[in-house]
């Protein structure tokens, strides 16, 4: 009869539970949100069968026939759609395919109306939108391994997509081999607890003052580098939050703060593997070859036997890969080697604070301090001889940046860096506020060019800079008399205005944080105090928006009163004079909608 004393001893698998069939096992969440079998001995007739399925008690056969040492290759699906859509390179689609193709079913996790998460399968391709990003916490399996043991008595054949503890319950579960299976199972970090990201939703909910409809972990749209989690609220509105961003992903893989105990612990992290092949994503690949620079996302694939080298290639012709060493591969997935790291010696004290702060309170309060003395003065550093880059230590470069920026903003590290050719006309009355690093007038491609950048600021006229704006040689910006531009810049420390951008501002110009812009590009929202047209309901100025993500290709304008959607991209050389719909492709003079529902990675 199983009995968990000590919570290390259990991986949450849930294949205990399946496997009784006077159905004795309950699991219990406990308070940290993470279940525990409970068996009722009223119902118990002690035959073992609960322990002999546990993975943890009984090491998987497997181990003894799969590789020592497995295959290994890099890989990125052919198609850019499918890259998008998944979250590394697309090899859980590829492999998912074949077995649709069979008329096979395909399982895994997925997430539930209320954003927890549990294992699903079906023979339905549709589903395949719902199965291939991963979650980051703990799957409820309870009643899955039943059903997949069904299917495979009756002849189907099945691929099984889980963490290495999951797949190790269901060859325990099923206690013998059956050639129409396929055990996939995942390079995994560790699993979280399903309170912390119910939490962690709790907040995003509250500062974007909004319900949750949709999230995706790992969304492209910011590269897959910066592991962003999207959400798309009841409103309408979307919310990106990056690796810098995040207090869920800090205190996951930056403090591992609410792992599951077993994670620390892990008994699946080595070789050989238990399932047929292992997949993730291939961190660190750029530092072995140049092939793959795109940053839409690299699989790493391991198979591990025979059965899985047959499948596999079965779903090659999909993919573009190569193989490729394991010592490519271990470097940028410590998960591979035991164990995940040490458990926080304030963890216990962390959850009883979960339940009276905010989650991004409580995770700050206990996160790692990643940032000691020696790391600052080198970031200090660092600064310094940046600002030397730009400046070129020429003394009106110098004294402007000082001037606009003021030393203690300087020393924290934000406000506005000035080139060497670079012109300000700014009145007495105006204000520039910083929030971030603006780089102002760079050259960094031509070097010897004298092209100038130009900022003029009228009376009581209003700048604000939110976050990092990085602004090439050659551009001029007005802000007229009692008017206001604020350039939200970029939550990743780097957004581009590229040569010749030219901004008139007579109102309001408002443009969001990590916006696209080409070279010559316009934004104005007035057409001139002394221009009249004689049409009903004109006026000289009108604000303008460009929203978040927005991308302004080379040569566009964008006129009085526009609206700039969120993700919306504007086409080379066109005129926008009408307001422009969220995630759309806009072009032409006058510029008009050629293609909707459109995603694009910064």
């Amino acid at each position: 009869m199983i009995d968990i004393k000590d919570k290390i001893q259990c991986s949450g698998c849930n294949a205990c539970g399946d496997s009784c069939t006077e159905n004795a096992i309950t699991f219990a969440v406990d308070g940290e949100g993470f279940w525990y079998p409970h068996v009722d001995t009223s119902l118990c007739v002690q035959c073992g069968s609960c322990e002999k399925v546990c993975p943890i008690l009984n090491e998987c056969g497997r181990k003894s026939t799969n590789y020592t040492e497995p295959k290994c290759y890099a890989a990125e699906h052919k198609s850019v759609e499918v890259l998008f859509a998944s979250t590394s390179g697309g090899m859980f689609s590829a492999l998912a395919d074949v077995m649709y193709n069979d008329k096979g079913y395909v399982g895994g996790a997925v997430h539930n109306d209320d954003f927890s998460v549990s294992h699903f399968i079906s023979n339905d391709r549709s589903d395949l939108k719902y199965l291939r990003r991963s979650k980051d916490l703990q799957s409820n399996a309870e009643g899955f391994y039943k059903k997949v043991k069904n299917l495979l008595e009756k002849g189907e054949k099945v691929l099984v997509c889980g963490l290495p503890c999951q797949i190790a319950g269901l060859v325990n579960f099923l206690g013998k081999e059956y050639e129409n299976l396929i055990t996939v199972d995942l390079i995994c970090g560790g699993v979280n607890s399903p309170k912390a990201w119910r939490k962690y939703l709790d907040y995003i909910e509250e500062i974007n003052a909004s319900k949750i409809v949709w999230t995706e972990n790992k969304s492209k749209e910011y590269g897959w580098r910066n592991l962003t989690q999207k959400f798309v609220f009841e409103n309408g509105s979307e919310y990106f939050d990056t690796r810098k961003t995040s207090c869920f992903t800090n205190g996951y893989i930056g403090s591992h703060l609410y792992l599951r105990p077993s994670c620390y612990e892990c008994r699946f992290r080595d070789f050989p593997r238990i399932a047929d092949i292992t997949i993730g994503d291939f961190w660190g690949i750029e530092n072995f070859t140049g092939k793959y620079k795109s940053d839409m996302g690299t699989s790493v694939v391991m198979v591990n036997n025979e059965k899985g080298a047959r499948y596999f290639a079965k779903a090659s012709r999909r993919i573009n890969c190569e193989e490729v060493s394991l010592d490519w591969v271990l470097p940028g997935n410590p998960s591979l080697t035991p164990h995940a790291s040490k458990m926080p010696d304030r963890r216990e004290e962390f959850f009883r604070d979960l339940d009276l702060m905010r989650f991004d309170e409580a995770v700050k309060k206990y996160q790692v301090e990643e940032q000691h003395k020696s790391s600052r003065f080198k970031s200090a550093v660092k600064f310094f001889l940046y600002i030397a880059k730009i400046t070129r230590m020429n003394p009106r470069a110098l004294c402007q940046t000082i001037k606009y920026s003021g030393i203690k903003n300087l020393k924290a590290g934000r406000g506005i860096i000035c080139g060497t050719n670079c012109h300000f006309n700014v009145d007495k009355t105006a204000s520039i506020e910083i929030s971030g690093l603006v780089t102002y007038g760079r050259k960094d491609r031509f070097k010897r060019s004298k092209a100038e950048s130009r900022l003029y600021l009228g009376k009581n006229a209003k700048l604000v800079f939110n976050g990092d704006f990085y602004i090439d040689a050659g551009n001029e910006i007005e802000v007229f008399d009692e008017a206001e531009l604020i350039i939200h810049g970029c939550r990743l420390g780097y957004s581009d205005a590229k040569t010749g951008l030219n901004i008139v501002c007579g109102q309001k110009i408002d443009i969001k944080s990590d916006v696209g812009i080409g070279k010559n590009v316009t934004i104005r929202d007035t057409n001139g105090e002394t221009h009249y047209i004689n049409t009903t309901g004109y006026r000289t100025s009108r604000p303008v928006e460009i929203g978040e993500k927005a991308w302004l290709c080379e040569s566009c304008t964008v006129m009085p009163g526009v609206k700039v959607g969120t993700g919306a991209i504007v086409g080379a050389c066109s005129m926008v004079t009408a307001p422009v719909p969220d995630h759309v492709i806009v072009s032409g003079n006058p510029a008009s909608i050629v293609q909707e529902n459109v995603m694009w990675k910064l």
